[in-house]
């Protein structure tokens, strides 16, 4: 890939480790360009003003370092939770629905600093950096893109330590050895992946899991929570009206402490290979499970089957890379419309590593008492099932005679 020599000032999604420290420098020294770092607060459980001073030390000028738990949780976690989302019948997206936020604020610095590019720490075997790509092309046709595990030959750990220490960058002394696995984390999910993760046919080791208690371990005794409901967004945990963040978080910390959320996955990846990714989303699992519960009384059954129909393809984009992509809008919005009387309240059981809705109340239920009890009633025609059932065997008993059944 041709170098973009005319690059004078470029945006860097930096977190201040040392793969993002390296192309800091290495984007200094190979483009000879002014770095402008971006380091995006997700809820990933880390301090984030080490990566201030590191930036600083760097020679960096311009360093943005923000807090969007609030608007990852309000305009992509909820949005895409109103699908009931899951990747390949299990994933809940967690890594996948960060990247188009961090795409949008890079595009969006890069115009307020008047930078010529964008660059991230994505590899190239990976989807990451499909995401990153098409998600900040799709805000910005003409912005250029400097990826540079496509580009350098620095294609292993010992020469990426060696190159920090050619430049005298920090390296802590517990990154100086070779990490047993990747982690990616957010207020959504952690993800795991890579090293003694590698094998699918070996488990994963118990420390491998940060965010969640071993499910065997977990309390003996249940715990019940109620989540509220208003068009298919959660706003309240056991009454107390909390912001989209708080929400998430609070339902994190009933998850960790029953072993809610593990999932171990071979996934296909976008960009061709299968991998396993070892995910822990708690507050999610939850989330999911309730939202299920309430949508269950207030959507009617052509909506609700259609919702589930058009699922695998709304999760597909997203982790995909096309949040921003007109078929993806276009699928929120029927999502959206079908979320109108999605209101209500759901009551979920949390016991050793499981979820599970034992009530549900709405204003807008279309559950009918009066129609489904199995006593003496006078609103169905028993009756009536009989035509019903014949105009729908006429078909099928036209194909039977064809057969000579």
């Amino acid at each position: 890939m041709p170098k973009l020599k005319d690059v004078k000032k470029v945006v860097l999604a930096y977190s201040g480790g040392l793969d993002t420290s390296v192309i800091l420098k290495w984007l200094q020294v190979e483009y000879g360009c002014e770095v402008v770092t971006f380091t995006a607060d997700l809820g990933q459980g880390e301090e984030l003003e080490p990566a201030r001073r590191k930036a600083e030390r760097a020679g960096v000028k311009e360093i943005y370092i923000e807090d969007l738990r609030e608007e990852f949780v309000r305009d992509f976690v909820f949005p895409m939770f109103r699908a009931n989302a899951q990747y390949e019948g299990l994933y809940l997206l967690g890594t996948s629905i960060a990247r188009p936020l961090i795409a949008k604020r890079l595009v969006e610095i890069a115009r307020e600093t008047g930078a010529d590019a964008v660059a991230h720490g994505a590899t190239g075997k990976g989807n990451d950096q499909v995401r990153f790509e098409l998600n900040a092309y799709a805000l910005d046709p003409d912005i250029r893109v400097i990826a540079p595990w496509r580009e350098w030959d620095l294609n292993s750990r010992a020469k990426l330590i060696a190159f920090a220490e050619a430049h005298q960058i920090e390296i802590p002394r517990d990154k100086r050895g070779e990490a047993p696995f990747s982690v990616d984390a957010n207020l959504l999910h952690t993800s795991s992946e890579g090293k003694v993760l590698e094998d699918p046919a070996e488990p994963a080791p118990d420390y491998v899991y940060q965010r969640t208690l071993d499910p065997e371990a977990a309390p003996d005794k249940p715990e019940i929570i109620e989540i509220g409901f208003e068009r298919g967004d959660p706003v309240s945990v056991n009454g107390e009206k909390l912001s989209p963040a708080s929400l998430l978080a609070r339902l994190n910390d009933y998850g960790r402490r029953h072993g809610v959320g593990r999932v171990d996955l071979v996934e296909n990846r976008f960009v061709g290979m299968k991998s396993r990714g070892v995910y822990e989303t708690p507050g999610g699992t939850i989330l999911l499970a309730a939202r299920r519960g309430i949508e269950s009384i207030t959507l009617d059954r052509g909506a609700a089957h259609l919702k589930d129909e058009l699922m695998p393809r709304y999760a597909e984009l997203v982790y995909n890379g096309f949040w921003f992509a007109p078929e993806r809008e276009m699928l929120q919005a029927l999502v959206d419309k079908s979320q109108e009387y999605v209101t209500g309240a759901v009551t979920v059981k949390l016991y050793k590593g499981s979820a599970q809705t034992i009530a549900r109340t709405s204003p807008y239920s279309l559950y009918s008492m009066a129609h489904v009890t199995f006593e003496e009633d006078a609103v169905y025609d028993q009756k009536d099932a009989e035509g019903f059932i014949k105009l729908n065997a006429l078909r099928l008993r036209l194909l039977a005679r064809r057969r000579g059944a």
